[in-house]
C-alpha cells in the first residue's frame, strides 16, 4: 500500500455536503482506506473568478496504482456533476492527486507529484496539517513554501476531525 494526497475542492452548488460526499466515495474505493481528512478552508480562486472554494486534502493508504486512480477520482467527480472545461472554471468537485506514494510520473495525463502543489495555499495549508514534514523531490521541505504564498486567501473553516469513520457520514 502507497499513501496517497488527494486535494479536494468545491465552488459550485452545495460544495460542504459536496466535499463530505466525496469523503465518503473516497472510503469507499477498493484496495483504499480513507486515514485522515483535512480541516476545512475557503480559498479564493487562482488565476480565475467565481465563487470562493471550499477545499481539503485527504490520506489514502491505497494498492490502486497512480492512473487508476486518477481515473476513480475523475468517476467521483463526474458523480457529481463536474465537467471538464477550461482550466481553473468553477467546478462542482475537483479531486486531484497530489502524490502517490514516492512515486513520480509525467505523462500527458497524470503527473506525479501535482505539478503545481507547492504553489497553492489551498493545497498546502490543509496538506501539511495532515503531513506537517512532507517534502517533495527537487522542491524540499513543503512548510518552507508557504510563506511566498502569505498573498493568497485562505481561511481555516473547522478544525480537523480526530478520526474518521465514514461508516458514521453515510445515511
Amino acid at each position: 500500500m502507497d499513501r496517497a494526497y488527494v486535494g479536494i475542492g468545491a465552488n459550485l452548488g452545495d460544495a460542504g455536503a459536496t466535499i463530505e460526499a466525496a469523503f465518503v466515495a473516497l472510503a469507499a474505493l477498493p484496495a483504499t482506506v480513507l486515514v485522515a481528512r483535512s480541516s476545512l478552508y475557503r480559498s479564493a480562486p487562482v488565476d480565475a473568478a467565481g465563487p470562493d472554494f471550499l477545499n481539503a486534502v485527504v490520506a489514502l493508504d491505497t494498492a490502486i496504482e497512480p492512473e487508476a486512480l486518477l481515473e476513480a477520482l475523475h468517476t467521483i467527480e463526474a458523480r457529481h456533476g463536474r465537467t471538464r472545461g477550461r482550466r481553473n472554471a468553477p467546478r462542482t468537485l475537483d479531486l486531484d492527486l497530489l502524490t502517490h506514494g514516492v512515486q513520480r510520473r509525467e505523462g500527458p495525463g497524470l503527473v506525479l507529484p501535482h505539478p503545481r502543489l507547492h504553489e497553492r495555499a489551498f493545497v498546502l495549508l490543509p496538506l501539511l496539517e495532515l503531513a506537517p514534514a512532507i517534502g517533495l523531490p527537487g522542491i524540499g521541505a513543503l512548510a518552507a513554501r508557504l510563506p511566498a504564498l502569505a498573498g493568497q486567501r485562505v481561511e481555516q473553516l473547522t478544525e480537523r476531525p480526530r478520526s474518521y469513520n465514514p461508516l458514521l457520514q453515510r445515511k
